[in-house]
């Protein structure tokens, strides 16, 4: 395999494997070296790279498996999570400052979830995969993809609400 058919397999899905690993990780140099990390394993396994299935959900799971192997080595520094993606000139000063904070009230409630529900709202509503792709990295059923995926939105909506309706939590 060549390094322009690499890179064409592995283009494609690399900006999941760094929004992955910057979920897992929360700060922007892991990401980056875990990212890395995956990408050249991939590279030195390119040999057998064609034989996978879904090469994409393969990195996915390196991804996953590599952060929280990272994270039980306590190598990980807890940096504050810092979201801008929400930045729009015509906005309200004061719309923006409400939609920052509500930004920032899901960051936190989604990083209080349980690391398989964290990762399940990840690859799901952040990166947009299906349910079955979900399942077949997590090594999961289908259906206990989709009660952890309900259960943690169910948890976001409601600490959601609490904060909104009362203030601080």
């Amino acid at each position: 395999m060549t390094q322009q058919e690499f890179l064409n397999i592995v283009m494609p899905f690399k900006d999941k494997v760094f929004r992955l690993a910057k979920r897992l990780l929360v700060s922007t140099e892991e990401a980056e070296d875990a990212t890395q990390e995956v990408l050249l394993k991939l590279w030195n396994n390119k040999k057998n790279i064609e034989g996978y299935k879904n090469v994409e959900a393969f990195s996915m799971t390196m991804t996953k498996n590599f952060c929280l192997d990272k994270l039980k080595s306590k190598q990980a520094q807890n940096l504050k999570i810092v979201h801008s993606n929400y930045e729009d000139g015509n906005t309200a000063l004061q719309k923006q400052v409400e939609v920052n904070d509500s930004v920032n009230w899901v960051a936190k409630i989604i990083e209080e979830l349980p690391d398989q529900q964290k990762l399940i709202v990840q690859l799901r509503d952040i990166e947009d995969y299906d349910l079955d792709e979900i399942a077949q990295m997590l090594q999961m059923n289908n259906t206990a993809v989709r009660v952890a995926l309900s259960r943690a939105r169910k948890t976001i909506r409601e600490k959601l609400t609490n904060t909104h309706n009362y203030g601080i939590k």
